[in-house]
């Protein structure tokens, strides 16, 4: 018989998987505050390896506490793995990315096996100009990356869209800033940000990287109806999409500098398209771990008004935007 933190007895399996998920996230928190990438949590509990001394240094926590929480969240991990209940759990727990933001590694732990198809002799992004709604419909439902060049030159967005234009935009707007905190979500990544006010903000000579300041990245998603109408008169879903997809009723944005999101998968329910609006990035996708056999990473260069299309539910994924340059997108979901 197992016992919870409160000394009460826990007498089924469904609660032990409800105390070791509580004590996992507390753990992986913790982890994370203390330095440790994604990475190294993946190589703890899926590959049984140590941690690299390179990491080590970086910690800011004390050794012995990194050790000990190490050791245990790679044996809650490896428990949860082996509990049948765990699938049903997770499902009705993480259902939607706003309840567990940023918790790519039990994301990870609860990921199905994936059919290598999806990425079997993808060499390299597939990229299109001008192509039509009648000629994408080939590929419009498949998990092959493709890029569409200058397809989204024509927005209004291009030229409206910056940090100030977003900031006015929420500050005008009635419980635009409270929609993001408890209705939407945001994604503060390696920032110290809070809230998107927080975001909004921060000094002019920070929005502008001036020397000396520190970068930030940050993304949230709009929900607010209000807020979406006022987005969306700057832009429109993408032409080359079929007339019979399904649209998410919210829209996301991503602005910052630097490096973007860490290697992830993301939990959504449709595909993604996403469009460059300011700055140059870097996609890195890889595929996931059980299809390294037959399958290759690939890297592709975006630039303002190409529109990106990538299955982020199976490729992992990370940017990078050029140096000194400030990078703006809009994304959705379609299915």
């Amino acid at each position: 018989m197992a016992v919870n933190n409160n000394t009460e007895p826990v007498t089924d399996s469904k609660d032990k998987v409800e105390v070791l998920f509580d004590k996992y996230l507390i753990l992986n928190e913790e982890l994370l505050k203390c330095g440790i990438s994604v990475e190294d949590l993946q190589e703890i509990c899926f590959q049984g390896e140590k941690l690299r001394k390179p990491a080590l240094r970086s910690f800011t926590c004390s050794g012995g506490l990194v050790m000990a929480v190490t050791l245990v969240a790679a044996i809650c991990v490896s428990i949860l793995l082996k509990i049948p209940v765990i699938d049903s759990l997770m499902r009705s727990t993480i259902g939607t990315r706003c309840i567990l933001p940023n918790n790519y590694f039990v994301w990870e732990a609860t990921r199905p096996e994936t059919d290598c198809n999806m990425c079997k002799n993808v060499n390299d992004v597939l990229v299109f100009e001008n192509i039509t709604q009648n000629e994408f419909k080939h590929f419009a439902y498949s998990s092959r990356p493709m890029l569409m060049k200058r397809a989204a030159l024509h927005w209004p967005a291009m030229n409206t869209f910056n940090y100030h234009f977003l900031r006015n935009m929420y500050e005008s707007i009635e419980g635009a800033y409270e929609s993001v905190e408890e209705e939407c979500q945001i994604l503060t990544f390696k920032t110290e940000f809070k809230s998107l006010a927080d975001v909004f903000a921060m000094p002019e000579s920070r929005v502008q990287l001036l020397p000396g300041e520190k970068p930030w990245y940050i993304g949230w998603s709009n929900c607010h109806p209000d807020v979406l109408a006022a987005m969306r008169e700057h832009y429109e879903t993408p032409s080359f999409l079929p007339s019979d997809a399904e649209h998410a009723r919210m829209d996301y944005v991503f602005i910052g500098y630097d490096q973007g999101a860490v290697m992830h998968i993301d939990y959504i329910s449709r595909l993604m398209w996403q469009a460059q609006i300011q700055g140059h990035k870097t996609w890195r996708l890889v595929p996931p771990p059980d299809c390294d056999s037959v399958c290759t990473s690939l890297t592709f260069h975006v630039e303002p008004g190409d529109i990106v299309l990538v299955d982020t539910r199976q490729w992992y994924h990370d940017t990078y935007i050029d140096p000194g340059e400030l990078s703006l997108t809009v994304s959705s979901e379609y299915g």
